[in-house]
């Protein structure tokens, strides 16, 4: 068997053949890992059957970093060769139509029927430490610009914050707020992007809501773009202005709430600069 490092054209075989199973798994579609592994192996170099296993966990890491969906029955395993990740950039540079996909489509139910979201703690208030492997999916989420990729994503943007208006009306409802839950406004859909948030809502109490909703496929802890108009407001009006960060979105969304200052809970980093004439 062999032991060496895995060739491009390994790589490229393993990832390819990686994606088909995770397109069958996010559509809940019935596939057998050990009838790919059976179809994949003699097209490697003599690898072993837990070779093959371990470099499955390895592009689950990837896509973890990449702020992607990845097949839950490969746990991520860490420490990957950069070989790999360039295989999986391949991969998509070649696939445009996966990144480019709408969201997973959900049951046909009204916005008034809709279920509220499951919202936890956010992760640095979740008494958990960072994984080790952190940087490694920093590095990765950074060099690939996935909050970029997420932001230019007008589908799942819009996708995550029509099912935000749904969670709110539905969560006042349950509070016993009809009255409320009616006047709940999707401000980016009716006013423009400008408001510097997206959903107003309300507490069940009648304290204004507003909602600026930042959505991923990826883990809760992949990167986001926030402008300079969205942190203004933030600031203005911080005793009603939160960050709702929706996850896992194309599986089952779940979310959770950061408040202003949001520069304690994360680390904001200049990525552009207006360049004006002397």
């Amino acid at each position: 068997m062999s032991t060496g490092p895995w060739t491009d054209e390994e790589n490229d075989l393993i990832v390819a053949d990686y994606f088909a199973m995770l397109a069958d798994d996010i559509a809940a579609r019935r596939y057998s890992k050990a009838a790919h592994r059976r179809a994949l192996l003699p097209l490697l170099n003599a690898r072993s059957e837990g070779a093959v296993e371990f470099k499955h966990q390895n592009i689950s890491a990837v896509l973890k970093g990449l702020g992607e969906d990845w097949i839950l029955g490969y746990k991520p395993a860490f420490n990957f060769q950069v070989t790999l990740v360039d295989a999986v950039a391949r991969w998509l540079a070649l696939n445009p139509a996966w990144l480019g996909r709408r969201p997973a489509a959900r049951p046909a139910t009204g916005l008034a029927d809709a279920a509220p979201i499951w919202v936890g703690p956010p992760p640095t208030l979740s008494n958990q430490p960072p994984p080790q492997e952190l940087e490694q999916m920093l590095h990765i989420a950074r060099k690939f610009d996935v909050a970029g990729r997420d932001e230019r994503n007008r589908a799942l943007g819009r996708a995550g914050e029509k099912r935000v208006l749904a969670h709110e009306g539905a969560s006042l409802r349950m509070a016993g707020r009809d009255d409320l839950a009616r006047k709940v406004r999707w401000v980016s859909e009716e006013d423009g992007d400008g408001a510097g948030y997206d959903i107003a809502s309300f507490a069940p109490d009648g304290r204004p809501r507003l909602i600026e909703v930042k959505t991923t496929n990826g883990w809760e802890r992949t990167p986001f773009h926030i402008t300079r108009n969205e942190l203004a407001v933030a600031e203005e009006r911080r005793a009603h202005w939160c960050l709702m960060r929706l996850y896992h979105f194309s599986r089952e969304p779940r979310a959770f709430e950061l408040r202003p200052p949001l520069d304690s809970h994360v680390s904001l980093t200049a990525t552009s600069f207006q360049a004006s004439f002397h």
